[in-house]
């Protein structure tokens, strides 16, 4: 055993049986390389990533290269879900010096953390070689090891430079109209999404495209848009069994899923195709909906009401092992019904994969396969159930991938507010109670006394203080939450987070918050995080949370910097529509008209749930249950009828007494 096995990360404990001897990140490893004078090995990855267990099978299970590695380098694992930060700072080394990056990450650097040399994976003996020569290089050439890192180190800060804007900068409608034209170019109008492989969700990018159609009325994008939902729910990349979306597809058809399952990407999966269903009232949708819902819950939802952060895309050393099938298995569960089976799923050609294996996978509708069969649509409905209910007891039998079961303060904000948005959508209240006491855990394990959050929970524990994506999304869920609710707790927890990112995460010279609190140990360079991912970039995320609070509180203050933080990057989106598309979702509503709709009144949420039953992207809508001294609720109540209030730029209309009449108004 090293020392990893004090850990807590499922990751790093995956690691801890290696001869490599690994040393978890912290200051005492820190001091000890530089003690030394040994350069470091700081190797990232994740408890899901397969080409991760891969290179430790190849390279970190080998005694020779553990005692070349072990003589001549401090040695570092890194959780890069635990530890963001550091992954951001040595995926842009690795960036810079390859061109790429992903994981495993693989940087070395000088004792002091300054990076020399990284890639990705690798095999057993090119990294041999990579060791050899580092260690002659550092050892009989140590000036130029040196005059390298001090380039680099000078890169990755030049990275982080913003240009500055002239306050009365006015916003233009033409940079996301070449964007977005700029982007159709990348439509791939066979199987949905960019014409390339492999294929992520990338749900924010869904859900711009979705917000820009409905108010631009462009056809094109709101055609490639339910066209490329749909091609993803019938593909290998969704579940067809259990429901649950894979990390990504690696190649072009969605077909073949990398099989690892990630929070982060089924919370917001949730949120675009509840909104998805809203606009086209695709009953495909609202089925992916409930069945990922089902499939998080049953997952990934702990007895803290919390939720774990992924399943393994391996089991048994197999990559998803668990979730294919060979046709004998098949006729064995199904019997008669295995040639039916077969025609819906794609058991053929289609859906064949490697080693006899095949991947469940649609490319008809319901109805589509109904009239083909001559069958009644409910007694297939009530077919494909049967089947479900039948291979899933026998997948169950196999052994399972593992679950990284630590809680990320980041991840689960975004289920909340998925399970929120779904609420809103299909007017369920189990899916609000499920958001509200997963809040009431989150502040209660992952809020320290003293108003900090803090990143990760497991065994009863929060560690690591928070990062700014912890604090965006949180905040964006308790205002999800207040706005669907009216609860005014909710409006003070987001504001009381907000002035505490001001306070410890904002840079008054740029106008925007960092990635890392002041109150953390400084790496090598202190990066803003702006270009939105698979998850959107946290800074992105926080200023639109300023622009929602700055419309429920009336704040000047948050309105400002929400706007300043906008106009210092919504200019990236002409060239690079996906990396900047959260920034786009922001633009829209200074952009387009945007109100304000209060419901105000007993018979509130009915009123609500009417109002949800259309797509109105660009609107904040709140609901009203009490007297409240709230700019955007004050003198808007009265307890003897339901009234709702449309406004915009603090004046509101006259209420109205039907959401018909509000819709009008709208």
């Amino acid at each position: 055993m090293n020392s990893l096995i004090n850990e807590t990360s499922p990751y790093l404990l995956q690691h801890a049986h290696n001869p490599v001897n690994w040393y978890a990140w912290n200051n005492e490893t820190l001091e000890l390389a530089k003690k030394q004078n040994k350069m470091m090995l700081i190797s990232i990855g994740y408890s899901a990533c397969h080409w991760c267990h891969v290179m430790e099978r190849e390279v970190f299970e080998n005694e020779d290269l553990a005692k070349i590695m072990n003589e001549n380098f401090i040695n570092i694992k890194v959780d890069r879900e635990e530890r963001p930060d550091i992954d951001q700072v040595y995926m842009l080394a690795v960036q810079l010096m390859t061109g790429h990056g992903g994981w495993p990450l693989n940087c070395f650097t000088l004792p002091d953390g300054r990076p020399i040399y990284g890639g990705t994976y690798f095999p057993a003996q090119k990294w041999k070689n990579i060791l050899l020569n580092l260690v002659d290089l550092y050892n009989n050439d140590a000036t130029k090891v040196f005059e390298y890192a001090t380039r680099l180190t000078q890169g990755i800060k030049m990275s982080e430079l913003v240009e500055t804007v002239e306050e009365d900068k006015a916003l233009d409608i033409s940079v996301l109209k070449e964007g977005v034209e700029h982007w159709k170019q990348s439509f791939d109008d066979e199987n949905g999404g960019p014409r390339k492989a492999p294929k992520f969700p990338m749900p924010n990018n869904y859900l711009f495209l979705l917000k820009w159609a409905k108010l631009y009325n462009d056809v094109e994008v709101k055609k490639h848009v339910e066209f490329t939902l749909t091609k993803m729910a019938f593909g290998g990349i969704y579940d067809q069994l259990e429901g649950g979306f894979a990390r990504y597809s690696t190649d072009i058809s969605w077909k073949v899923p990398h099989f690892e399952k990630m929070l982060y990407d089924n919370a917001q999966l949730i949120s675009l195709y509840s909104f998805a269903y809203q606009e086209f009232k695709n009953p495909v949708f609202k089925e992916v909906v409930y069945q990922t819902i089902d499939f998080v819950k049953h997952n990934f939802l702990n007895n803290d009401k919390l939720f774990y952060s992924a399943l393994d895309a391996d089991s048994e050393g197999e990559e998803g092992k668990f979730y294919v099938w060979k046709k004998e298995e098949l006729l064995s569960v199904l019997k008669n019904d295995f040639e039916l089976f077969s025609d819906y799923y794609n058991v053929n050609e289609l859906g064949f994969w490697e080693h006899e294996n095949y991947i469940l996978l649609r490319n008809k509708t319901d109805e589509d396969f109904a009239i083909k069969h001559n069958l009644n649509l409910e007694d297939l409905k009530l077919k494909v159930k049967v089947w479900k209910k039948l291979l899933l007891a026998e997948r169950n039998k196999r052994i399972k991938p593992g679950l990284d079961d630590k809680s990320l303060t980041s991840w689960n904000a975004l289920q909340i507010k998925a399970l929120t948005d779904a609420c809103l959508v299909f007017n369920d209240e189990t899916f609000l109670l499920q958001a509200e006491q997963s809040m009431q855990s989150l502040l209660r394990f992952c809020k320290a006394p003293e108003g900090n959050l803090l990143h990760s929970f497991k065994n009863g524990k929060a560690t690591i203080n928070a990062f700014l994506e912890d604090y965006a999304f949180v905040i964006e869920a308790l205002n999800s939450l207040f706005l669907a609710t009216g609860n005014d707790l909710c409006l003070q927890q987001s504001q009381e987070l907000t002035e505490y990112c001001f306070v410890h995460f904002y840079d008054e010279k740029s106008g925007l918050f960092y990635f890392t609190s002041n109150l953390d140990k400084e790496l090598i360079s202190r990066k803003f995080e702006l270009s939105d991912n698979v998850i959107p970039a946290s800074a992105s995320v926080m200023a639109t949370n300023l622009f929602i609070l700055s419309k429920i509180t009336g704040s000047e203050k948050y309105e400002k910097a929400a706007k300043k933080m906008l106009l210092l990057v919504i200019d990236k989106f002409q060239d690079y529509g996906s990396a900047y598309s959260n920034w786009a979702v922001l633009a829209c509503y200074y952009l387009f008209e945007s109100k304000e709709v209060v419901i105000s009144g007993t018979d509130a949420k009915q009123f609500r749930n009417e109002m949800y039953a259309e797509y109105l992207p660009n609107h904040i809508i709140a609901l009203n249950q009490n007297i409240s001294n709230l700019s955007l609720f004050k003198h808007r109540f009265d307890k003897d009828k339901t009234q709702i209030f449309v406004c915009e730029n603090n004046s509101c209309h006259a209420p109205v007494l039907s959401t018909k009449d509000a819709l009008k108004l709208l």
